[in-house]
This record gives structure tokens, C-alpha cells and sequence, in this order.
């Protein structure tokens, strides 16, 4: 916990004393007057160990001022009336199929028009507490530009539980379930992509596989390939394809590294398929127009099941492509 600090004025003997005010101000530059004056009103501001909270009152020489500076509270998100896509909803919990451009929380860049100040909105008081006063309810995330199911608690108590499910897959039948549009195609039709994430040692925003990072597994399963506008070119082999994936932890951006990790980034991924650009031109027009108008990397997380955390019963949920990435699919699949 952030904790108060003190500045301690002395007014030497000899100097010139004044407005109190006046006086912090010119000791304090770190401080606008306006902020002074505030602290003082609000009883901050003690001179010979007396709280005094009049800023005009004069201060002399050997008059000794301590001024104390509260701790930052955190903001509270503001309510917002911002759509949501409900899925399902009881007294516990509350299920959403998150469009893209939403980001899940307020962070550096996105104080506002969060997934957190719509459910503030939504659901009012009854959000979950545990996960702080800017994530509310907030069990587990998706990237701003990842569509698809989330599920959010609606008091500590399912808090509680669903966490444990999400940290510990032994404690549920948890299943998160994504559909990822990759370049390329794997050479079998299964795997499993053990490789630990930590942050990426040149840029903090990004994640690597790195040895001593956390632990993080990925399954995939190949639905579908797509053949290029030049199939001969291309020796036959599909430009892109269609994984199923399933996670067994939940971190940072694992399905994108880890997909990348094997030489098949997802499409559209701005942050990890950056030398994949040049593919997009063995894409058919169709497609190609597709992905253009895409905007973002081609991941949804399609299926999502978990024990609810008060009446113990499975629940299951599927949220179906949204209309971008089913029309990306329709054009990679008739290769135009």
C-alpha cells in the first residue's frame, strides 16, 4: 500500500517569514499553490506541531512547517453505457461475448470506455471487489482486439471460486476454446506447444518464450487450410489455415507467442506477424480485402466452460465468428 510522505519547512533565523501559503509555495516548486492552499484547508499543514488551516496566517522566522502528502487513491472507474453482448446472466455471475476495440480494464492510454465502466454500469454495486477498484469482477482478460467469451463475477464469493478454477485447471472442468487464422499450416493435424512466457527483453509490451519464464501450455488442432491465388507457386502448400486451440494456463498473449513460437503467427497480428506481411500478397482478392479491413489479429475465443461457483453445475458456452472473421473465413476458404 502507497503510504503518506511529509515536507518539512524551516524558516531559518533571520529570514523573512509570510503568507503561509506564499511560503510553502516558494519552498515546495514540486507543489502549485492551488495544491498547497487545498492541503492546508484539509488540516495537511501543521506549523509548531499546530494544525492550522488558514493559508493567509503568517509564518516567521524559526516557525518550522510540516506538510503531509496523502497517499494517491486509486480512481474509480466511472459508469458508462456501453453495450454488452450478454450471453448469460445470474446473481453470481454474468457471461459476454466481448467485441473487438474493447479493452477489459482501465490502464495507461484507456481510462475510459472500458469493459470494467460498462459492467459498472451494468450491474451497479454488485461487482466483485477482490480484483480492485479498477477490476471489478474481472476473473480473467482478453486482448482489446480479441473477440469472444468472458466470464465476469458479481460477488467475492464467485470471485473466489472462478479464480481458483482459471488458476488451477484441477479444480473444474475449465475450457477455454479459440478459434486462431494462422499463415500456414502445421504438418500434422495436432500438437501441444510447451514453452514458458515471460516479458520480452527489448519491448516491455510484447512477450517471448524465455527460459525461467512461467509456465505456459497451448493444445491446437488443425479445422481447416487455404490454398493461395497460385497454388503451383506455393509447392501446394495452404497460405493459411484454421487452428482450434485450448489453454492450460492463461497468460499474456500465449496463444499469439506460442503460435508464433512455431513459425505460424495469426493473421492480422500487428505485434508478433510482422515479417508475414508480404504473404498477404498470395492471398486471393477476396481475402486479401478481408484481412485489410480486418484491423486486428484473427483470434476469438470461441468456447468457454466452468463450474459455476454456487450451484456446482457445468456450464458451457459457445459464441459463434464474428461477422469480420466469418467473412475472412468465407474468403480464405473460396481462395478469391
Amino acid at each position: 500500500m502507497t503510504q503518506s510522505a511529509t515536507e518539512i519547512v524551516t524558516i531559518a533565523p533571520g529570514e523573512p517569514g509570510g503568507r503561509l501559503d506564499r511560503v510553502l509555495a516558494a519552498r515546495i516548486p514540486a507543489l502549485s499553490r492551488s495544491r498547497l492552499k487545498a492541503l492546508i484547508l484539509d488540516g495537511q499543514v501543521s506549523v509548531k506541531a499546530r494544525t492550522i488551516r488558514d493559508p493567509a496566517i503568517q509564518v516567521n522566522s524559526g516557525d518550522t512547517i510540516v506538510v503531509t502528502l496523502p497517499a494517491p487513491e486509486a480512481p474509480r472507474p466511472a459508469a458508462e453505457a456501453i453495450p454488452l453482448d450478454i450471453i448469460y446472466e445470474d446473481a453470481s455471475l454474468i457471461v459476454i461475448d466481448k467485441p473487438k476495440g474493447l479493452v477489459v480494464h482501465p490502464a495507461a492510454g484507456h481510462a475510459t470506455g472500458t469493459l470494467v465502466n460498462a459492467l459498472i454500469a451494468h450491474c451497479g454495486d454488485s461487482l466483485s471487489g477482490i480484483g480492485g477498484v479498477k477490476r471489478p469482477g474481472i476473473v480473467h482478460r482478453l486482448d482489446k482486439d480479441t473477440t469472444g467469451l468472458m466470464v465476469v463475477a458479481k460477488n467475492d464469493r464467485a470471485h473466489r471460486a472462478l479464480s481458483k478454477q482459471f488458476e488451477n485447471k484441477s479444480e473444474g472442468p475449465i475450457e477455454r476454446g479459440y478459434l486462431a487464422f494462422v499463415w500456414g499450416a502445421p504438418g500434422r493435424p495436432r500438437g501441444t506447444i510447451d514453452a514458458p512466457l515471460d516479458r520480452h527483453p527489448h519491448a516491455r509490451e510484447k512477450r517471448a518464450v524465455r527460459e525461467g519464464g512461467r509456465a505456459a501450455v497451448t493444445h491446437w488442432e488443425l479445422v481447416e487450410t487455404y490454398a493461395g491465388q497460385d497454388s503451383a507457386k506455393d509447392h501446394g502448400k495452404p497460405v493459411a489455415s484454421l487452428l482450434a486451440c485450448t489453454l492450460e494456463t492463461g497468460r499474456t498473449h500465449q496463444i499469439r507467442v506460442h503460435l508464433a513460437h512455431i513459425g505460424h503467427p495469426i493473421l492480422g497480428d500487428e505485434t508478433y506477424a510482422t515479417g508475414f506481411k508480404t504473404k498477404a500478397g498470395r492471398l486471393g482478392e477476396q481475402a486479401r480485402a478481408a484481412l485489410a479491413a480486418l484491423g486486428r489479429q484473427a483470434l476469438h475465443a470461441e468456447r468457454l466452460a466452468f463450474e459455476h461457483p454456487e450451484t456446482g453445475e457445468v456450464m458451457e458456452f459457445e459464441a459463434p465468428l464474428p461477422a469480420d472473421l466469418a467473412r475472412l473465413r468465407q474468403a480464405l476458404a473460396a481462395g478469391a
